[in-house]
């Protein structure tokens, strides 16, 4: 089966995760997590990319950047994923895949979900149980904005809010669930015969006019097989009634 063409973002910023092949571990020790940075910064360097955010976990990597012209994420992954795994595979004398399948990216817009994303990425080491406060985890890219820089761009973020802003923020729940997927993307028609098939409902948008226990039971359903964003637009409930249904 041929793959699923990547979508392409118009502003240039993906959020990318990549993770080891049958989630094994990808990072053993502190080095580990060191040398992927290395490498990501030379492709960087190289590349001219920008980076927002990241958090490296023992099985997995998130990854918020900006390619500096349209298509080159492609390269950009290639060859962090490709250099990070030859030095690997030497240093633990193992071969084979290291990375599951290829890495997963989805387009990002600078909107209002922007910032809530960066938050997602770098409270993973709390949803996970490593850490209980964000600034214990070594290994993203919060401690680069209250250090002042590294690897990300961090200026880029707190021209749009103030430091004391950002670490306010991040100690706030993050409700959002970001979670990459390659899937095939559902149409809005997906979501009409889904509502006529499961509740023999023809009107999308009628669902706001029903009671409030009825209309969070139905959105409940919705969101476990559709994109919040997309919802909200067809049914034109607010994505925060819908988040919290």
């Amino acid at each position: 089966m041929s793959r699923l063409a990547r979508s392409i973002s118009q502003s240039g910023v993906y959020h990318v995760l990549f993770q080891g092949v049958n989630q094994q571990n990808i990072f053993e020790e502190a080095v580990d997590f060191a040398k992927l940075k290395e490498i990501t910064e030379i492709v960087k360097q190289d590349l001219k990319f920008e980076i927002y955010a990241y958090c490296f976990m023992s099985n997995h990597v998130h990854i918020v950047l900006k390619e500096k012209n349209i298509g080159e994420i492609s390269l950009i992954m290639k060859r962090i994923l490709t250099k990070y795994a030859r030095w690997y595979n030497i240093k633990y004398g193992r071969s084979g895949a290291l990375i599951a399948n290829r890495y997963k990216s989805v387009p990002v817009e600078i909107d209002e979900y922007f910032l809530q994303l960066l938050r997602y990425v770098h409270q993973n080491p709390i949803r996970a149980g490593i850490v209980e406060k964000i600034e214990n985890y070594s290994y993203s890219s919060y401690s680069e904005y209250i250090n002042n820089g590294g690897l990300t761009d961090i200026g880029f973020v707190l021209e749009m809010i103030s430091l004391r802003e950002f670490i306010d923020y991040h100690q706030e729940v993050g409700e959002m669930n970001f979670q990459v997927s390659d899937r095939k993307k559902k149409t809005d028609d997906d979501i009409i015969m889904y509502l006529k098939k499961k509740y023999n409902i023809d009107n999308p948008k009628s669902i706001s006019k029903f009671p409030k226990l009825e209309r969070d039971i139905v959105l409940a359903e919705l969101k476990k097989e559709f994109p919040i964003r997309q919802l909200q637009r067809i049914t034109g409930i607010s994505r925060g009634v819908i988040t919290k249904a």
